[in-house]
């Protein structure tokens, strides 16, 4: 008869029965309290849910690993927006960059063309003006580029280069 006892509670344990609503609303109710279960409290709810208490404290362990799995996946996704944010700010900037790379670019084009114009002319010093000498002349929106709010590039300094009169 010992032998069929155990096989009994054995087929009991591989098919335990699920708990009621009445149960897990005790047992969430608890774990909300503490997410640690001591002795006294365990076999207090085992006698009151009409379970072992080994299956009270299997539900809480089990219970603790949900709440760390459902903890590691909120944190997943606040990662994971924090890092499309990144990348979106990423790809801004890099934008950014390229744009203000080409606007150097467009202002060395200028200086460039300002410095052979200069140069060139460095032989016929005096004898034209740079903006209206027919053989120096300077293109408007070079000049416009070079001016700021109506001064002439320069002139802030006390230097107007553009000037035919010495100051």
């Amino acid at each position: 008869m010992d032998n069929f006892q155990s096989r009994t509670q054995k087929h009991q344990l591989k098919h335990k029965k699920r708990l009621t609503q009445e149960q897990l609303r005790l047992l969430e109710t608890s774990f909300n309290l503490n997410t640690k279960l001591d002795t006294e409290r365990k076999s207090q709810l085992a006698q009151e849910l009409g379970l072992p208490s080994t299956r009270v404290a299997i539900w809480y362990q089990n219970r603790r690993a949900r709440n760390k799995n459902q903890s590691l996946e909120d944190d997943h996704k606040a990662l994971k927006l924090k890092l499309e944010t990144v990348m979106e700010d990423n790809a801004r900037l890099q934008d950014e960059v390229q744009r203000l790379k080409q606007d150097l670019n467009k202002v060395r084009e200028i200086f460039g063309t300002f410095n052979s114009s200069l140069s060139s002319s460095c032989d016929d010093v005096g004898s034209s003006d740079l903006l209206n000498g027919s053989k120096n002349h300077l293109e408007k929106d070079l000049y416009a580029s070079m001016v700021a709010d109506g001064v002439p590039f320069g002139s802030s300094d006390g230097y107007d280069f553009f000037s035919s009169s010495v100051s």
